[in-house]
């Protein structure tokens, strides 16, 4: 009911958030009777930010068009590698006609981002992305809006979101041979237990596992975030925040976790930043400062668009990740594809590189809780693992930003292309070893004999130039 009576008073309002669009734009247009008004950029201001506060906000766009490598100017084509009912595999892939480019791109690693499924779409590692793709092929899960997902597609569980990274990471592996896989927030929970689920088959593991900022041990410093998963009930949290989606969309009647409610909860957290920062756009917006203007709309324009969450998958996540912590347990267990039950034995990995990047003033994945990938990935050799702490950083700091650009990816870098090089070295002498004891063709061998049987002036005779007559 409460989704329902939200999307009425959205639609009321709707009408007067698009108005205040029209308003805000006479009054700033000096060439408008209006805009000759002696407040008139005030007034524009006033309606500019009630547009702002009363809109809808789509699922945003990556946009990311080019990108520059060494100097030199490369388009990115984004595409849909593979398309599942809850989540489409996205790759951006990198195009040239400079020869010298071209050969340098086919050679860097290919890296799958697993994006977090936890409110915000994955156009939020859009920072993330672009960086890595001045080095790496990239891949990303982009997560879709549940209340988009028809009934017939069935639910969505942990333990799909478990699958979907298995199946995403094995195709990125047929393509290149392996891959290296970065989780960030939410994912490094699945992704660690998809990674090994794979060890445990004896498939083929991700050369690296780049960690970030995620809950692999909630119970670690628990932030405020953490504590509200773990102190409600289960019962709770299916009262309270479960809803069903309504008639309009193609998603009508499932349960999810509607977006609506995410967004309001991310408010509470810092309220007073939100309306300070309000408050500074629409001081911008009077002094002209459009610059500061733009700089606002991008962020919120992201912050504010919100997907729904399959109610299924948002309590497995709560249950087992902040309440049970079947992961640091040893007590998970996982239904795959094929309707098998298997356990998740982190300790089986053995060939897969780890790098667990934390924040030092991180208030939603608190101090050592992604850490904790190394305790319990313990067949994974010491030389192989690697800790990150970001002096300074927040959450966002750590995959955005200036800090992310210049303190962290350098060494996500230097971390993957160590790995990857083990991988063309091993590569190299397979190939040798393979054609050094690979048994020569049978005419091969029986002309090297006969050439071997003749004498020596025979053989090195020289040809002697006739002329016709």
């Amino acid at each position: 009911m409460l989704y329902k009576l939200y999307e009425n008073q959205r639609s009321l309002m709707e009408p007067f958030t698009d108005l205040a669009k029209s308003a805000a734009k006479l009054y700033a247009n000096p060439l408008s009777p209006l805009g000759q008004f002696p407040l008139s950029q005030r007034i524009s201001a006033g309606y500019d930010l009630l547009h702002r506060l009363g809109k809808d906000y789509e699922k945003p766009e990556f946009g990311i068009r080019t990108v520059d490598i060494n100097g030199v100017e490369v388009a990115v084509h984004e595409r849909v590698e593979i398309k599942k009912p809850f989540c489409e595999l996205r790759r951006f892939k990198r195009l040239s006609d400079d020869v010298a480019t071209l050969t340098q791109l086919k050679d860097q690693p290919a890296v799958l981002i697993v994006a977090p499924l936890s409110g915000h779409y994955a156009t939020l590692l859009r920072d993330t992305v672009k960086t890595m793709l001045k080095d790496h092929k990239v891949y990303i899960t982009d997560w879709t809006n549940a209340r988009l997902v028809p009934l017939s597609e069935g639910d969505f569980s942990l333990a799909d979101y478990v699958n979907y990274v298995q199946e995403f990471i094995r195709h990125v592996q047929q393509r290149y041979g392996n891959c290296h896989v970065m989780s960030v927030c939410q994912p490094t929970v699945p992704v660690l237990a998809a990674v090994s689920l794979m060890a445990s088959r004896g498939e083929a593991t991700p050369l690296s596992m780049v960690m970030m900022g995620g809950p692999i041990d909630a119970s670690k410093s628990p932030t405020a975030v953490n504590n509200l998963a773990m102190n409600k009930s289960m019962a709770w949290f299916e009262h309270n925040v479960i809803y069903r989606v309504p008639s309009r969309f193609p998603g009508a009647g499932r349960r999810v976790y509607p977006g609506f409610l995410q967004h309001s909860g991310f408010v509470a957290m810092n309220p007073s930043n939100h309306l300070r920062s309000h408050y500074d756009y629409f001081k911008d917006l009077i002094k002209g400062d459009s610059s500061s203007a733009e700089t606002h709309r991008k962020f919120y324009d992201e912050y504010n668009a919100v997907l729904d969450m399959d109610a299924h998958y948002y309590l497995d996540t709560i249950r087992t990740v902040f309440q049970d912590f079947n992961l640091v347990n040893g007590t998970w267990d996982v239904l795959g594809v094929d309707g098998k039950v298997e356990h998740v034995c982190p300790q089986d990995i053995k060939t897969t590189a780890l790098l667990s990047v934390e924040g030092e003033l991180d208030d939603i994945s608190g101090s050592g809780q992604t850490a904790a990938v190394h305790e319990i990935c313990s067949g994974v050799d010491k030389s192989m693992q690697q800790h990150i702490e970001v002096k300074g950083a927040g959450h966002y700091g750590i995959f955005a930003g200036r800090r992310w650009r210049e303190m962290v990816y350098p060494q996500i870098k230097t971390f993957i292309l160590k790995y990857q090089d083990k991988l063309t070295s091993a590569t190299a002498t397979e190939t040798e070893t393979a054609l050094a004891t690979t048994p020569a063709p049978a005419a091969t061998l029986k002309a090297s004999a006969q050439a071997a049987a003749k004498p020596a002036t025979a053989r090195a005779k020289p040809k002697v130039a006739t002329r016709k007559k």
